[in-house]
């Protein structure tokens, strides 16, 4: 019966692909076996007296005399003096004993050719009944848990094969791997040089508090943490902080393999070394969850040692301990305790489309944030995950503008945000109005929202909380929302009221005559000229200023005629001018590229007037 303590998880597999590697004899074709078994070409050799010596002590010379497919790693005279150190076979244990010569044997034949950088399982087992792992390197040679080389391989026997060692191999512990694999040795430096007051090394190699389940996070996953805290490298993070993230990489008292685990509620794990606790995640995979709100993959697993067993994860874990210090996200004030928080569904729309793992990098961003109320209110009964990404995705970047800006540092003007126009690299726009609070694209009854809680600061950034989630913008959005166009906006609705401007210039992208290119004539440019009285007039004058399946912007005008929908004007791009056909004098573009998801606005100082 196992002891273990039994949580959520997912089985998963080991498995070590086979790649061609060469040793000191490795190449060409393997001579045909004769009838001699592993035992016997063992015992015909004097330099390996020790270790037939310690398979008949422990009766494992009958299982490798019996017929099979074994691999074993085979120590010599000298390499047992090394390792006896002045004892005797006699001193130890036929328990021990056991282990260790099984610490040798793999359960099928695997050639020199077959051997590959990895790790494999071999026979020896812990005290739960789990094979025991054995890394193997090829990089230069071959060698076993970083002790033992081999120095002369496939040795062929009727049952498997021999590849002869220059070291007893140990039995492994925690620390026998995270030293012998170089994916890991930034976590080694971590646990050693940068930690001196505590001995991880003297820990995870004993028995007290064992067995270990240790997280173990590769060189690159300590890159990736280096990099999200704009950081060159550790001498900024006292010891005493390394302690607490690297403890809340350790589950004491509990051997925890892949396919040991049959549920706990919630999926949470038991309490850490450090004591915080982390969030199992099966969705789509494997996944630990820390404080940050950003999921660790479990890339391996089950590297298991004889008193604990190792997954490796490709994120070094954060738990709210080490937030403290180091400073919180973006990412992690919308997680911020996950379900109990008001911004649980703006994380689960993050996580949805993997921008939490952005909004969790150093690159310093504004976020005007949604809270739940405002999600429910935008999603209208409809599943998040129901939701395509594509659409969320822009969505969620449309609430976030470049750098650090406090509510002092916003002034009534156009911001770009993330998101982008019809996967190009024009970025939409935000129209941000301060003239009484914070209001985002003319407020939450034109598809914008307004800022309820303002300068939330975490390390990469600012956060101000909204009132509701900010639609993505059409033309209209910013006709409405933008006071200079508050006689454009008059024009187009109450003047007009026949001709439905607003659902013409609101079609989404690719339907209908959008995109759009409009010439918006400001407040001052309509007061200079006597605005038609019929509508019909009035109507002609507006789609003169609208070009449609087009989105040009500044950048793209070219000098020439261009067509709108009632008639040709002229542009000047250096003067960046237009010009009606009944104007004596160009229309300056006064503000240029106000982006909306389906056309872009060129703000005019100048009523365009079409041929008499």
């Amino acid at each position: 019966m196992k002891n273990l303590i039994k949580f959520t998880f997912i089985a998963l597999f080991v498995v070590v692909g086979a790649s061609c590697s060469n040793d000191d004899d490795g190449e060409g074709p393997l001579p045909e076996p004769d009838f001699n078994t592993i035992a016997d070409i063992v015992a015909g050799d004097d330099d390996y007296s020790s270790l037939l010596a310690a398979l008949e002590k422990t009766g494992l010379d009958e299982t490798l005399a019996a017929s099979g497919t074994f691999t074993v790693f085979a120590p010599d005279n000298a390499a047992f003096a090394t390792f006896l150190n002045g004892a005797s076979l006699d001193d130890v244990s036929n328990d021990d004993l056991t282990q260790i010569l099984l610490n040798h044997v793999l359960g099928t034949t695997v050639t020199s050719s077959q051997l590959a950088t990895g790790y494999v399982s071999n026979l020896a087992e812990n005290a739960d009944g789990d094979n025991l792992s054995m890394y193997i390197n090829i990089e230069s040679g071959v060698e076993i848990n970083g002790v033992s080389s081999v120095t002369q391989a496939d040795v062929v026997a009727s049952n498997g094969v021999i590849h002869f060692v220059d070291e007893v191999i140990p039995v492994p512990t925690v620390t026998t791997f995270a030293t012998a694999d170089a994916t890991f040795s930034t976590l080694v430096t971590a646990l050693t040089t940068l930690t001196p007051d505590t001995d991880y090394a003297a820990t995870l190699s004993g028995t007290a508090g064992s067995p270990f389940t240790v997280f173990a996070p590769t060189n690159a996953a300590f890159d990736d943490l280096l990099a999200r805290f704009g950081l060159n490298d550790f001498s900024s993070l006292t010891a005493a902080q390394l302690e607490i993230v690297l403890n809340y990489h350790v589950l004491a008292g509990a051997n925890v393999r892949s396919g040991d685990l049959p549920g706990i509620p919630n999926g949470i794990t038991p309490a850490t070394l450090q004591g915080e606790t982390l969030l199992l995640n099966l969705d789509g995979g494997a996944f630990l969850r820390d404080k940050t709100g950003v999921d660790a993959e479990i890339t391996v697993v089950d590297v298991q040692a004889a008193n604990g067993v190792i997954h490796v994860i490709d994120k070094v874990l954060l738990p709210n301990a080490a937030l403290d210090a180091l400073g919180r996200s973006i990412t992690a004030f919308a997680y911020n305790g996950g379900e109990s928080s008001d911004f649980s569904s703006l994380y689960a729309a993050l996580r949805q489309t993997g921008l939490n793992d952005v909004l969790d990098d150093a690159t310093l961003r504004t976020v005007f944030a949604p809270t739940n109320a405002s999600f429910t209110a935008f999603l209208d009964g409809v599943d998040l995950a129901d939701v395509s990404n594509e659409v969320l995705t822009q969505v969620l970047l449309n609430h976030v503008v470049s750098g650090s800006l406090l509510s002092t540092d916003l002034s009534t003007s156009y911001a770009n945000t993330l998101a982008t126009y019809a996967d190009t690299d024009n970025n939409l726009s935000l129209y941000i109005n301060t003239a009484s609070g914070v209001v985002l694209n003319g407020g939450s009854a034109n598809g914008g929202a307004t800022v309820t809680e303002a300068n939330n600061e975490v390390r990469n950034g600012v956060i101000h909380v909204v009132d509701a989630v900010i639609g993505l913008p059409t033309v209209v959005t910013f006709a409405v929302a933008d006071p200079n166009f508050s006689t454009l906006e008059s024009a187009l609705t109450t003047l007009t009221p026949s001709t439905d401007f607003v659902s013409v210039l609101s079609a989404e992208n690719g339907t209908g005559s959008a995109p759009f290119t409009v010439f918006a004539p400001i407040n001052d440019a309509f007061d200079a000229i006597t605005i038609p009285a019929d509508e019909n007039d009035l109507a002609a004058v507006l789609n003169y200023h609208v070009v449609a399946g087009a989105n040009v912007t500044s950048a793209d005008l070219v000098d020439g005629v261009v067509t709108t929908l009632n008639g040709d004007v002229t542009i000047d791009a250096t003067a960046q001018t237009v010009l009606g056909a009944s104007n004596t004098t160009a229309s300056n573009i006064i503000a240029a590229d106000v982006q909306a998801s389906n056309g872009v606005i060129h703000a005019i100082d100048r009523v365009l007037l079409p041929a008499q």
